[in-house]
C-alpha cells in the first residue's frame, strides 16, 4: 500500500495524450479485484500555444457515464492543473484520456493504493 506511479507512465515521466478520440491514451489501470482501491491524483499541462480540451475516460468510454471530465479546457502554456483529486478506481478499470490535439497535453500524477472499506 502507498503511492504508486501511474501505470501508463514510464518511470514516472509525464504521459503524452496521443489520442484525439475514444478510446483514449491509457493513463492508469487500477488494481485487480475489489478489496483494494487506487485513489488517483492527476494533473494536466498544455505544452501548446493554443488552448486544448481534455476528456478523461474513467473506467469506460460511455458518455456520460464514464466521461467525468468532458471537454475540460486547458489554457495555453499552462502550469499543471489538478484534474483528479483522489478519485477511487479498482477492479482493473482503466483511466484514459483524449484531447483536441495529439501530443500537446501531458499528464502527471500518482495513485494511492489503500484497502477498500
Amino acid at each position: 500500500m502507498g503511492a504508486l506511479l501511474l501505470s501508463g507512465s514510464t518511470n514516472g515521466q509525464p504521459i503524452k495524450v496521443a489520442a484525439t478520440s475514444t478510446p483514449g491514451t491509457t493513463v492508469h489501470t487500477a488494481i485487480t479485484g475489489t478489496t483494494m482501491m487506487d485513489h488517483i491524483h492527476l494533473w494536466a499541462t498544455n505544452t501548446d500555444t493554443s488552448a486544448r480540451t481534455l476528456t478523461i475516460e474513467f473506467g469506460g468510454v460511455t458518455d456520460p457515464d464514464n466521461l467525468i471530465t468532458k471537454a475540460y479546457s486547458i489554457p495555453l502554456s499552462s502550469k499543471p492543473i489538478k484534474i483528479l483529486d483522489g478519485q477511487p478506481l479498482n477492479n482493473a478499470k482503466v483511466l484514459s484520456a483524449f484531447a483536441s490535439s495529439a501530443n500537446k497535453i501531458v499528464l502527471t500524477g500518482y495513485a494511492l493504493r489503500v484497502k477498500n472499506g
